[in-house]
């Protein structure tokens, strides 16, 4: 029985994994071969990602994965989150460990960037939604602190990209991870040049983009001999970790679109062109790539990083309650007592997030969740409520009706959320898989060995190797209720 083998390193801002997939007879197996927290710090008073260990934590995986197998691995794909980058010297030195999205030295820099470049005019070059962490705020950043290390980079290199410069010395940027940094064109299919000297950034910086798919060169002589492994090809899937989950999103047809469910939750549609108009402006859209040359139409929603958030502090108290457990203590908790603006801005930042979640609540004059479980239900009902407002615009952007919801990714296990998400939004649900991202990392690299054709084709692969739990709407007027309170309060 022939069958290929990849491995899949899969980073998202909790934590990263390696799998390794296996595509034998049109079905995809993956298996968790090495798992870590995502290492990470503050210096300086600064919030760093650490870029030593967690390239530490790549090479135990690849290691983890060849042990025992019989015959050596058709590929090697890295996917991350998106926005974080590494400068690199002329000589291959890594400069610095990359500054975390998270971090506070973007407050208020977008304000400063649209009194140089107006908000419409960035719009209108690179039609991604404005955010402060977005990659052309922390460079107007980086530029602003008068750091040396631009005075001596040669490369940027976004998270992804980075790790396959360490994986083969190649410093090339992936289409998807690119699109994310809001610095490029998706309507010229060029970095934003223009716009960016306009900013006075340094834009020789910018590597080469390939598209996704694309081999980028074999392990590196160095990486393979101290990981005792052979020089297996470095392939580019979907850098982005969303761009390889929405690939990995088992639909057909055009009347669906897309909850990839995590740290942070995209909601979207797949388009062949970039939406760049007035009403994407308005309603603060994002134009991102995706596999085989897609757009990634979609909104950024803060997803489960308050409950992770929220759940870390538990833990630093002396309270370490699984996320099952928490699901079922806000399942008991009564519904809809109060409500969070997950767009409030200290929400973004780590620290304390029960705190601020009470400060919120002090605020708007609602009451203070009581327990652990009426804070988490709390998250989860306004989550499930901003997904219809984001669904809403949506549609109103398309001109068409949206019929199905695929959930995927790890938020996808949360019965609870999905079953909120169906009633709030009034539609069917489909959750699942939960590890779409690593599966569509491997079968993007299987496409480009050539074993799978096309998209089309790595969905039904998908479809057939993985369950697909389904939701229908109940209980919606309740819900429509409701949503008219949390609109006025997110207003």
């Amino acid at each position: 029985m022939s069958h290929s083998r990849f491995l899949a390193f899969d980073l998202g801002a909790e934590s990263g994994r390696a799998m390794l997939g296996t595509l034998r007879d049109g079905r995809l197996e993956l298996v968790e071969k090495h798992r870590f927290a995502n290492p990470r710090g503050r210096i300086n008073g600064h919030f760093h990602w650490n870029l030593l260990a967690q390239w530490e934590e790549l090479k135990t995986g690849l290691r983890k994965a060849v042990a025992g197998l019989d015959a050596p691995l058709a590929g090697i794909g890295v996917d991350t989150w998106g926005v974080d980058y590494g400068l690199v010297g002329r000589n291959g030195e890594i400069l610095g460990n990359p500054f975390m999205y998270r971090d506070g030295r973007t407050d208020g820099v977008m304000e400063r960037t649209f009194a140089r470049v107006p908000k419409r005019d960035i719009f209108e070059a690179t039609g991604i939604q404005f955010m402060q962490l977005n990659t052309l705020f922390q460079l107007v950043a980086h530029c602003e602190s008068r750091s040396p290390l631009l005075d001596v980079a040669e490369t940027l290199l976004f998270m992804p990209d980075l790790f396959n410069f360490l994986f083969t010395g190649i410093r090339k940027s992936e289409f998807s991870i690119a699109t994310t940094s809001q610095m490029y064109d998706p309507r010229r299919g060029t970095w934003a040049v223009d716009m960016l000297r306009r900013l006075g950034l340094p834009v020789h910086i910018l590597p080469e983009i390939v598209p996704s798919g694309t081999i980028l060169g074999a392990l590196s002589e160095d990486v393979a001999g101290e990981c005792g492994v052979g020089r297996i090809p470095v392939i580019a899937p979907g850098t982005h970790d969303t761009a390889s989950a929405v690939a990995a999103v088992p639909a057909s047809g055009r009347d669906w679109c897309y909850i990839s469910s995590g740290t942070w939750s995209l909601m979207g549609v797949e388009l062949d062109a970039p939406i760049i108009n007035d009403k994407s402006l308005a309603y603060n859209y994002t134009n991102e790539g995706g596999v085989s040359g897609r757009i990634r139409f979609l909104k950024n929603i803060m997803g489960m990083w308050p409950i992770q958030e929220c759940r870390r502090q538990w833990a630093a108290e002396g309270e370490d309650i699984s996320y099952a457990r928490l699901t079922d203590l806000a399942a008991a908790a009564p519904p809809f007592v109060t409500m969070i603006d997950l767009d409030y801005h200290p929400i973004l930042s780590p620290g304390d997030m029960p705190a601020k979640i009470e400060r919120f609540c002090r605020e708007k004059g609602q009451k203070v969740p009581a327990d652990r479980g009426q804070m988490i239900r709390a998250l989860l009902e306004s989550l499930a409520l901003s997904y219809r407002r984001t669904l809403e615009g949506m549609e109103d952007v398309l001109g068409r009706r949206i019929g199905v919801i695929h959930i995927v990714g790890g938020g996808s296990q949360n019965a609870l959320l999905n079953q909120m998400t169906a009633d709030a939004c009034g539609r069917t649900v489909l959750a699942g898989p939960v590890e779409a991202t690593a599966a569509g990392n491997v079968l993007v690299q299987a496409m480009a060995v050539g074993l799978i054709k096309d998209l089309d084709h790595l969905r039904q692969v998908v479809r057939d190797s993985f369950e697909v739990r389904r939701y229908e709407p109940r209980d919606t007027a309740k819900w429509d209720a409701q949503y008219a309170r949390y609109r006025e309060l997110c207003s």
